[in-house]
């Protein structure tokens, strides 16, 4: 069997001087070859793993996006797996599948053998993946963590408390938060299953699993975010929710926690609000420099409807949110009625709904009319009550921001007819409309151009002509998904004296499309194309966000 310097010689991937100068390092610092080729710059981790999944024919995995029992992680001691830098990570009759950064470290092999007495199948995975993966999987499964379990069907909640109070627990707890904040997740999902509890994160609006943990852990687990939030850990069969705050990495963190009982055990969602990504300038959230524009043009307007539509995960309040701290000056009196409020806004007097004590957005809205406001929010109008109090606080010279949960600008306008809304009364009161919508970003480590298909130049409007678009390879920056971070892309509409007309004749939403393209306003789909040139984005995720 050929040796993996003479695959790397032979392909051209090395020279003979660097070659040369990797064997010497070996030599003075005893590391293994493929290390010292990734720390020299010689090539990537990624670039040497999908060329050892070429020249040797062996299946590359992604570990990041791998289910992996913990009965499999068990099966190889965890000194063996830090030792030759291996994962096991499947079993199949009496062949145990391996996770190899080198397939052809045959001592790895042969050691695995000998201590599981399996037949050894090699894919081949990144030195960092393997590394990582080693980290959470035998961290989350060690004696050290599973010492401090007891029999969890005979624990009482006393016994629960103490546990939640010792150290691995605590530490696994913050390690989950921790990663969650660093990789810029939106939420933590803790989900028991029959046995186990699956450790998920929302990332750029997909949920990616992270890890599989022991099902005795999950009682622990949530008695120590249940005390973290302020939750009665004695409640394991009642909807609970609270919040905490931690500061990570010199950043504050607002966590906002929900408990719900399933059949499989509690189930836990926590919900990640960092200030330094949730708080930002309409400049940042990606609106092209023609939006921005027509932004600011509402918002200097002294009364009038504002609306931000889009389905639920959309950004619709952060977008509200900016604007809010656009306009918030000390001569403003700046109300909204939020459910749940997201962030505490300085200089902004914010209200909580709250059906059981009777706020409702109706109710609080007529509260609010009297406590002289200048501009107000309300979170989403739900019903006609609610529609013709925020459209009569717009007449009556009051700025009033809401949301609605439409698809497009003439969607919104729809909408709130349908509702009994008076058309004249809309017609009079609305200035502006933001639709919008997030989609990913190419990540910008593995951006590559390719030819696009008959199928994306059709969807683009270019059927016939060569194309040259962007996409990302996957890499370990981006967790081999192709995608890093995402941004806005919307419809703005200022309203003009011609919706105006439509509007008060009741007017269908491909009627006021039409006057909207006529007067220069692009829809998500053009905005989306202009970024899919730009290669900021893909067809593949416009064409997904658009037909879901």
């Amino acid at each position: 069997m050929k040796s993996l310097e003479d695959y790397l010689l032979q392909g051209n991937y090395l020279t003979q001087a660097d070659l040369k100068k990797a064997k010497e390092i070996q030599l003075k610092t005893d590391k293994r070859l493929d290390e010292i080729i990734i720390e020299e710059g010689f090539m990537t981790d990624s670039e040497l793993t999908e060329i050892l999944a070429i020249i040797t024919s062996l299946p590359r995995v992604n570990l990041n996006k791998l289910y992996i029992s913990p009965d499999v992680v068990q099966l190889v001691p965890e000194y063996l797996a830090r030792k030759h830098t291996v994962l096991p990570i499947k079993k199949d009759g009496n062949t145990l599948f391996v996770a190899l950064s080198n397939p052809f470290n045959i001592f790895a092999i042969d050691d695995i053998k000998l201590a599981t007495n399996y037949n050894i199948q090699v894919v081949i995975a990144s030195r960092k993946e393997i590394q990582k993966a080693i980290d959470l999987h035998y961290k989350f499964h060690s004696n050290s963590a599973a010492s401090i379990i007891k029999d969890d069907n005979q624990r009482d909640i006393d016994n629960e408390f103490e546990v939640a109070e010792k150290a691995p627990i605590i530490k696994l707890v913050n390690t989950i938060i921790q990663q969650a904040v660093i990789k810029n997740a939106s939420d933590i999902h803790i989900e028991p299953d029959e046995k186990n509890v699956r450790i998920r994160y929302r990332l750029d609006g997909e949920l990616v699993q992270i890890m599989l943990i022991n099902k005795a852990l999950l009682q622990p687990i949530l008695t120590r975010i249940k005390i973290m939030a302020g939750l009665d850990i004695t409640k394991r069969r009642f909807f609970q929710d609270g919040s905490f705050r931690l500061t990570i990495n010199g950043h504050i963190v607002d966590f906002r926690v929900s408990t719900v009982p399933t059949v499989n055990g509690e189930k836990a969602v926590i919900r990640i609000l960092n200030r330094d990504k949730f708080l930002l300038k309409i400049q940042q959230l990606g609106f092209n420099a023609s939006q921005i524009k027509n932004i600011y043009k509402m918002l200097n307007l002294p009364y009038g409807m504002i609306l931000v539509c889009g389905p639920t995960g959309s950004g619709k309040t952060t977008t509200l949110y900016s604007m809010l701290n656009y306009i918030n000056k000390p001569n403003k009196n700046i109300v909204t009625l939020e459910d749940p409020v997201e962030f505490a806004l300085p200089g902004i007097n914010q209200v909580q709904i709250n059906p059981k004590t009777g706020i409702t957005f109706a109710s609080g809205l007529r509260a609010i009319l009297r406590q002289d406001p200048n501009i107000i929010m309300v979170g989403e109008i739900r019903d006609k009550e609610t529609a013709d109090i925020a459209i009569r606080a717009a007449l009556t010279g009051h700025l009033v921001f809401s949301t609605l949960h439409t698809n497009n600008a003439s969607g919104a306008i729809v909408r709130l007819l349908d509702m009994g809304v008076e058309s004249y009364l809309l017609a009079s009161c609305l200035v502006g409309i933001i639709s919008q919508r997030l989609v990913r970003k190419i990540c910008k480590k593995c951006k590559e151009k390719y030819t696009s298909s008959e199928i994306e130049r059709t969807f683009l409007g270019f059927k016939g002509r060569k194309l040259k678009l962007f996409r990302g390879k996957g890499c370990d920056f981006c967790s081999y998904t192709g995608y890093n971070g995402r941004t806005v892309i919307g419809e703005i509409i200022n309203i003009h004296s011609a919706h105006r007309r439509l509007i008060s004749k009741k007017a269908s939403s491909q009627e006021i499309d039409r006057v909207s393209r006529k007067l220069g306003y692009k829809n998500i789909k053009e905005n989306g194309i202009e970024l899919i040139k730009k290669g900021v984005t893909t067809t593949e995720e416009l064409m997904g966000l658009l037909f879901k």
